[in-house]
């Protein structure tokens, strides 16, 4: 992977800077999901913020992008 794991939401924040690709959208999940394990919460927690309603993804986006977080979850264990 081209991009370092992000360990912090200010890099995640910083990652909009660079030219969007799949390595970048991979970290950026990689990053969402140890930050999320690091304060303690769950996949249960994590999920429900991707699928709750917003403005950028309709809702089955949101589950797509659900079912994603779910495996990086499970594949950074």
């Amino acid at each position: 992977m081209n991009y370092p794991i992000p360990a912090s939401s200010q890099e995640i924040v910083a990652l909009r800077q660079r030219q969007i690709d799949e390595e970048l959208v991979a970290a950026a999940i990689a990053g969402v999901v140890q930050i999320t394990r690091s304060e303690g919460r769950s996949l249960d927690e994590l999920t429900a913020e991707v699928l709750a309603d917003d403005s950028l993804l309709d809702q089955s986006q949101r589950r797509w992008l659900s079912d994603i977080v779910a495996e990086a979850w499970k594949s950074l264990s």
